[in-house]
C-alpha cells in the first residue's frame, strides 16, 4: 500500500503547535467522548503525541488499557517522553504503525471497546481503509469514533485581503497528495459503510474571538498550520512566494483586531459494531 503523506511533517515546531492545540481542545473532545466505566480496552489510532492518549486513559478505571498507534518515529519518541511520570502510563501501550495497517496481534482484533482517530483521515488517500481496520478492532457492541476536519467549514471575520486565496491553496496542497481537506464531512457515510450502526454525528467548536484567552492559540494555530504548509504550496505552484508573504503578513495583522473572530468546528462522529 502506497503510504500517504502528511503536508506538515513533524519538526519540533509542529510539534510545538500540535501540543499546544491539545492542550486546549483535549477537554472538549473528553467531553464529547463521554467515557465511563464500561470502557475497559481503547485504540487510539494516530496518536501523535499521546497526549489525548494519555488524557483518555487518565479517567478509565485503574484496569483499563489504552493503545495509541503513531507511524512517525519523532512523534513517537516524544510522546513516549511526555508520559514517563504521568500515573496513567501504567495503562499505555505506544505502538509503532500505519492507520491503514494497524500493528495488532491475532487476539487484539475485535478486543477493544472503543477505536478512536483524530485529524487522521484528511491525511490519508484511502480513510475508508482506516475506518475498516478501526472497525475490524472493536469487539461487538464497541464504538468507532471518528473526529477530523472539513476545511471549507471555516471562517475569519473580519476577513483578511487575499485570505480566501491562500486558503484555497491550502485546501488544493492537500488535494496534490491525494488527501481530502473536506472529509470531515463523509464521517458518517465512512461509518455506515463499514456496517456500523447508531450513529451520532456532532460539531465541537473549534475557534473564539480576540479578548478570549483562548484566541492567540487558535490564531497563531492557524499561522502555524499555513507556515508549515509554505514550502509544498509554492513548490507546487499553488501560490507563489510573494504573494504567499503578503497573505501571511495581513493574516498577522488581522488577529490584532478587537473585533477578530474565528468561526470553525470540528466534525465527529459516532458510530457502533453490530452486536
Amino acid at each position: 500500500m502506497e503510504e500517504s503523506l502528511y503536508i506538515h511533517g513533524s519538526d519540533p515546531i509542529e510539534q510545538d503547535r500540535l501540543s499546544r492545540l491539545n492542550d486546549w481542545l483535549n477537554q472538549s473532545c473528553l467531553a464529547a467522548l463521554n467515557l465511563d466505566s464500561r470502557v475497559h480496552r481503547v485504540l487510539d489510532v494516530g496518536s501523535g503525541l499521546g497526549q489525548f492518549t494519555r488524557a483518555m486513559a487518565g479517567v478509565l478505571p485503574d484496569d483499563a488499557f489504552v493503545l495509541g498507534i503513531e507511524r512517525d518515529a519523532r512523534q513517537l519518541e516524544k510522546a513516549r517522553n511526555l508520559a514517563a511520570g504521568d500515573p496513567a502510563t501504567q495503562k499505555l501501550e505506544f505502538r509503532q504503525g500505519l492507520a491503514e495497517q494497524l500493528p495488532l496481534s491475532d487476539p487484539e482484533w475485535g478486543s477493544f471497546d472503543l477505536a478512536h482517530t483524530r485529524f487522521v483521515l484528511e491525511h490519508v488517500r484511502r480513510p475508508e481503509v482506516v475506518v475498516r481496520q478501526m472497525a475490524a478492532a472493536v469487539k461487538p457492541g464497541g464504538s468507532v469514533v471518528l473526529l477530523d476536519d472539513d476545511h471549507a467549514n471555516f471562517r475569519l471575520w473580519p476577513e483578511p485581503p487575499g485570505f480566501a486565496i491562500l486558503w484555497e491553496a491550502y485546501l488544493r496542497s492537500y488535494e496534490r497528495l491525494g488527501n481530502d481537506p473536506l472529509v470531515g464531512r463523509r464521517l458518517v457515510s465512512l461509518l455506515q459503510q463499514q456496517g456500523l450502526v447508531h450513529i451520532e454525528p456532532k460539531l465541537i467548536f473549534f475557534g473564539g474571538s480576540a479578548g478570549q484567552s483562548i484566541f492567540p492559540v487558535v490564531a497563531e494555530n492557524i499561522l502555524g498550520i499555513l507556515m508549515g504548509s509554505r514550502e509544498w504550496m509554492v513548490s507546487e505552484g499553488l501560490i507563489t512566494a510573494g504573494l504567499f508573504e503578503d497573505c501571511i503578513r495581513l493574516l498577522d495583522d488581522w488577529r490584532k483586531l478587537p473585533d477578530a473572530t474565528l468561526w470553525y468546528g470540528l466534525n465527529y462522529a459516532e458510530g457502533r459494531k453490530p452486536q
